[in-house]
């Protein structure tokens, strides 16, 4: 299964943009030997528009193009919370089930329209608060090396 995270706003070079590529490259490395691969990551410009919900339309039509068929997870601060185990399991089942390609949708500032988040097969909350996209970034590319180690059989350090 291939694993992408597509996100609005780039990253600049920087503390933030070496942590994602840190802990993707961590998990490229480790999904190998899992059948996970891939560990992208697509960056869209964030919309000019005027209102806020102009920009998250022209922005979930960026994503839309790339997504075509891919079944995909988005984030934002209403969804389901998830522990590491819970991320963990859903990419297992995802993978194991046949599913080729999953992407993560990371909305900019002002979030994901609310059109595209109910085509997303699920989405999940790093807790109650909004996060900055960069941080939401790092978080995820974090969570994604996590749960290959634990799906290598890796004990987590809270077990």
């Amino acid at each position: 299964m291939k694993i992408e995270i597509l996100a609005v706003g780039r990253l600049k070079d920087g503390p933030e943009r070496e942590l994602v590529s840190r802990y993707v490259t961590r998990a490229r490395d480790m999904g190998r030997s899992l059948a996970v691969t891939g560990f992208d990551v697509v960056e869209f410009s964030e919309s000019r528009a005027g209102r806020p919900q102009d920009r998250k339309s022209e922005e979930a039509q960026m994503i839309r193009q790339r997504l075509s068929d891919t079944m995909f997870i988005a984030l934002d601060s209403k969804g389901q919370s998830i522990d590491s185990e819970g991320m963990t399991k859903k990419i297992e089942t995802l993978r194991d089930s046949g599913t080729r390609s999953l992407s993560f949708v990371i909305g900019g500032a002002d979030g994901i329209d609310p059109a595209l988040v109910k085509e997303a097969q699920s989405v999940i909350a790093f807790g109650a608060v909004t996060l900055p996209h960069q941080l939401a970034r790092i978080i995820l590319a974090e969570q994604l090396y996590r749960s290959m180690t634990l799906m290598s059989g890796h004990p987590y350090h809270r077990a």
